[in-house]
């Protein structure tokens, strides 16, 4: 084929933002600004839980020293930021792919009978009035207004937004609040107990309980920085931004999304942890935005298929996937297919963990890296850098080769021309082959390798165009190949497995 064309991959289940209405919003831009230590001086307790053996019959009085800290926010949104229907500034722009509406019976969420007022929930963090919340309760607002739990309504103003984390602040002009107490979230183990307060559907504020199911959690929600804690206690539209609480009434998280197939809550909600959320904040009141690191690197996690296929005896850490050329992690010398083990001796277990880590590191500090390269172990220092924007343009010759011959049978394959380059967004450095078609019974397709992404490499031999992808697949031997793509906008490694099922990665 000449022209391949894009396809969006299968979102694994429907993701539910837990507000009433909100909007997306564009990535904080990064800047070099030192952030502030402590813009804050926020209520910290960081002493581990009490694990006793016997849980309290009443959570009464934590609920009655917590509740004065939950505020319900109410927003009015502009027009375009208010479609349901996955239109422009729509929250959820996915909704009428097929794919997505099944997991509602072909029924999309109900939207109020008042289309430009947003619910949400708002945690006070600062007694002088810092009140943080979810980024999307409060993007596209032309107008906040703060119901404290004393039945004041203030109107708030929009400090700071960080789309990334999806974590906003907004100021109201008041004194003496209640502020929470922080805890570190380092410290929540899975099968700790916690409450959920906040402000579901309107009603009022509402508190539920259950444990935490899960930390570190990602779940695709399309943040840049995804490190969850995950809840069976109920989260409903509306407690966006509302408190995630622990059995002594410390912040543990703020309550951010619901993953579900029938639109309602299904026992697994999603939290910001308080760690990340105190360091955003400061951040915000310091600099009206997010001041993070950035090593310049594409990186995921190393699964054992991954390992195996690099030669690699270890299983852990975050494997390079793509070296922005002059970037601070070209220049400490990192490679594609290096493992980076640990930064600054903290070990690294996965992709995610090691992106919060740098991301919390400000622009110019020099970290040390322990990477596995051929499975020897080496050290670099790399100095951690302002994001750059990413270069666009450029152009290619063009030639068509689709075949289905050698280890990856039904991809079909082409050149990139200068319109394929335009159409699909490729930096100007890139140089493969595009994937025109995929046979969806394929181990391929299995692996994950879809129509629109660019094959870098075929078992780390580099692919600059269609006939060279056609060469060395028809030159693999064994059923297992390592592929190299580019992907929608990120660079990954799958494995295609000809025996069985395929291993992506990540």
């Amino acid at each position: 084929m000449n022209n391949p064309s894009r396809s969006n991959l299968p979102r694994r289940a429907a993701i539910v933002a837990a507000c009433a209405l909100a909007a997306a919003g564009l990535f904080a831009a990064v800047d070099s600004a030192q952030p502030s230590t402590h813009a804050l001086a926020l209520k910290r307790d960081d002493q581990a839980v009490n694990r006793g053996p016997l849980e309290s019959s009443s959570f009464a009085g934590v609920v009655k020293r917590v509740a004065p800290s939950i505020v319900k926010i109410t927003v009015q949104i502009n027009a375009k930021h208010v479609s349901m229907n996955g239109g422009e500034g729509s929250p959820f722009p996915g909704l009428n792919d097929p794919f997505f509406r099944q997991f509602f019976g072909n029924r999309l969420p109900v939207v109020p009978d008042t289309p430009e007022t947003g619910l949400g929930s708002g945690v006070i963090v600062s007694p002088d009035g810092y009140i943080v919340t979810n980024n999307h309760v409060v993007d596209g607002a032309k107008q906040v207004t703060v119901t404290l739990a004393d039945g004041r309504e203030l109107q708030a103003r929009v400090v700071g937004r960080d789309p990334q984390t999806d974590i906003a602040v907004v100021k109201v002009s008041a004194g003496d609040l209640p502020a929470i107490t922080f805890t570190t979230s380092r410290k929540v183990e899975v099968g700790d107990r916690v409450l959920a307060i906040g402000n579901p559907f309107g009603i009022g504020e509402t508190v539920t309980t259950g444990i935490v199911s899960a930390t570190g959690r990602r779940a695709g929600l399309g943040l840049a920085y995804e490190d969850f804690i995950q809840t069976d206690a109920a989260i409903n539209p509306g407690n966006s931004g509302g408190a995630l609480v622990d059995v002594e009434g410390r912040l543990v998280g703020i309550n951010t999304a619901i993953l579900s197939r029938s639109g309602g809550f299904q026992g697994v909600g999603l939290a910001v942890p308080a760690d990340l959320v105190g360091n955003v904040v400061d951040n915000l009141v310091a600099h009206g935005k997010v001041v993070r690191g950035y090593l310049g690197i594409g990186i995921q996690d190393l699964t054992p298929t991954l390992a195996d296929s690099f030669g690699l005896r270890s299983h852990g850490g975050a494997l390079v996937t793509d070296v922005q050329p002059s970037g601070p992690g070209a220049k400490a010398g990192l490679r594609s297919g290096d493992v980076i083990t640990s930064i600054d001796g903290q070990p690294v277990d996965n992709a995610g963990n090691l992106s919060l880590t740098v991301g919390e590191t400000a622009p110019g500090t020099k970290v040390t890296l322990d990477i596995l390269r051929d499975d020897r172990h080496e050290q670099l220092t790399a100095t951690t850098a302002s994001k750059p924007l990413d270069g666009r343009g450029g152009d290619e010759q063009a030639a068509a080769a689709p075949d289905d011959q050698g280890v990856l049978n039904g991809v079909g394959v082409g050149d990139i021309d200068s319109a394929t380059r335009r159409d699909l967004n490729l930096p100007d450095r890139l140089h493969g082959a595009v994937i025109t078609s995929v046979d969806p019974g394929s181990a391929s397709a299995r692996a994950g390798l879809r129509e629109g992404d660019v094959i870098l490499e075929i078992n780390r031999h580099p692919v600059d165009s269609a006939k060279a992808a056609v060469d060395l697949s028809a030159a693999a031997t064994g059923k297992k190949t390592l592929v190299k793509l580019w992907s929608h906008g990120s660079t990954v490694y799958v494995v295609v497995d000809e025996t069985g099922s395929a291993d992506a990665g990540s």
